[in-house]
């Protein structure tokens, strides 16, 4: 088969990239760079079955192709909050187009959505049948309600051209690939405390995440494609053990052995309280599970910044 991957150069592209081409796919990578790096992709350049093009996923796309997995779009507040009509515009141009591609081909789509539909949740764990708590005008909104027009999108195709469309919910994910700046808590947290600045939390550090290392969420992914019958409704992809921002500094300064000190600095707006998935669907329809524990994950995310930075 014959895939399209959109944001193949970013942090989770490129393990997709890796895992498809394991799998015998023929891939098409298309990015524009504006945060992935095309460092993330080396490895594949000799690769006959890969093919990178540099591309906006806002601008129409055509190729031959049996499947499409829309992955563009920047994943962290600091780059998507950095140029917001942007952002929007990749979510709802980007699978339109897209969604037309795959409609001309018969192709089957996922669509990468994201733990942001909940917004600030008012129960937890977060099943796929909440309809979240979203501020529709605040800074997140241009990922948070992006993500969620990009999913309407997906079922109206649907329902109406009968189209085979696919959408997962992402919670966070963490790994090696990820940039030095990216922004999200655990690169933040890992960089500065290899380089011995203030860990930074936000809040006072009682709000929580689940954390789900890069190998599962790949799996997860790949299984969500390869399914034979369609989910009918988004699929929770993540690890639903809980942890607060503190507990996940903590973690962080023993396994990086850092002096650093903890601070703490305002909550940011729309910051949510709370993140946890149930993935008693992806269990029952994927049969799959996280496997990789925080411990594990973060001492081989620390090995690859202390070998991309030290």
């Amino acid at each position: 088969m014959r895939i399209l991957l959109t944001g193949a150069a970013g942090f989770l592209g490129s393990h997709l990239t890796a895992s498809l081409l394991e799998r015998d796919y023929q891939v098409i990578g298309l990015d524009d760079l504006s945060t992935g790096s095309k460092r993330n992709l080396i490895r594949f350049q000799s690769n006959p079955n890969f093919e990178f093009v540099n591309q906006d996923v806002r601008l129409p796309f055509n190729a031959e192709v049996d499947g499409i997995l829309n992955f563009a779009c920047p994943a962290s507040p600091r780059h998507y909050q950095s140029d917001p009509v942007r952002t929007i515009e990749t979510n709802f141009l980007g699978i339109i187009n897209m969604l037309h591609l795959a409609k001309s081909r018969g192709a089957k789509l996922v669509q990468a959505s994201t733990s942001e539909v909940y917004g600030d949740p008012s129960i937890s764990p977060q099943p796929e049948t909440y309809w979240g708590n979203v501020n529709p005008i605040g800074i997140r909104s241009c990922y948070d309600e992006g993500k969620r027009a990009a999913e309407t999108l997906c079922f109206d195709y649907r329902r109406q051209f009968n189209l085979d469309t696919r959408v997962l919910r992402i919670f966070n994910t963490y790994g090696p690939n990820m940039s030095p700046d990216d922004g999200r808590v655990v690169s933040n947290f890992i960089v500065q405390a290899i380089t011995g600045r203030d860990i930074t939390i936000y809040g006072d550090g009682s709000q929580t995440r689940s954390f789900c290392y890069v190998s599962d969420l790949v799996d997860g992914i790949i299984k969500l494609f390869e399914v034979r019958n369609n989910p009918e409704s988004p699929v929770n992809l993540g690890n639903p053990n809980e942890f607060t921002m503190l507990e996940l500094a903590e973690s962080v300064l023993l396994l990086t052995k850092s002096k650093s000190k903890i601070v703490f600095e305002p909550l940011p707006q729309d910051d949510p309280q709370q993140r946890r998935p149930d993935i008693s669907r992806a269990k029952m329809v994927l049969d799959w599970t996280p496997r990789v524990q925080l411990e594990e994950g973060l001492q081989k995310t620390i090995e690859y910044f202390k070998e991309l930075i030290l």
